[in-house]
């Protein structure tokens, strides 16, 4: 249980405090509600976690689109874990600014999606020219040879694709 709030004026070498990573541990390892393979971590959704003051926490989450019906779920789930943890008064916040992409997955979370049938965004350039890249991945055989059935599948951040080459059908997560 977390509740030595006394830990809060040690660093941890980042920004924030040893309690304050400890919280967002908790926080990250919420499992997303519609990519329940992910965790909010992975996904890149978590944003930050603030203690206020004693046994009061705040959290801050970046929807992956404004008006993402799944960040209600992620807010409820966060507030759970953390109450179970030894938090009373947890607040989520909405962040919309620098906004939510693609390039905010973790590597870890990629190589999830790709385990799990999904095929992951393609990484954007850090710098520099955006390289073009017309190919999908098929994440069950890796052939290239694919094609689009419908810019929306399961939820509107994936797209319905299927292998030509070995004729199954996946999901990719569409980058933004």
């Amino acid at each position: 249980m977390v509740t030595d709030t006394t830990d809060t004026t040690a660093t941890t070498g980042t920004t924030g405090t040893v309690l304050e990573a400890e919280l967002r541990r908790l926080a990250g390892s919420v499992p997303d509600p519609e990519l329940p393979v992910l965790t909010l971590e992975e996904l890149g959704v978590l944003r930050g976690v603030q203690i206020l003051g004693p046994g009061r926490v705040e959290v801050e989450l970046t929807p992956t689109y404004t008006g993402c019906p799944a960040i209600e779920a992620m807010a409820s789930d966060i507030e759970r874990v953390l109450h179970d943890h030894g938090i009373p008064e947890v607040s989520v916040v909405k962040v919309l600014s620098p906004a939510w992409s693609t390039d905010d997955i973790s590597a870890e979370g990629r190589r999830k999606l790709a385990e799990f049938g999904i095929a992951p965004p393609r990484p954007g350039a850090v710098d520099g020219p955006v390289p073009l890249t017309l190919a999908v991945r098929c994440p069950h055989c890796g052939s290239t040879d694919t094609e689009l059935l419908s810019r929306f599948s399961s939820t509107s951040c994936k797209a319905l694709r299927r292998c030509t080459a070995c004729r199954e059908p996946f999901d990719h997560f569409k980058e933004l």
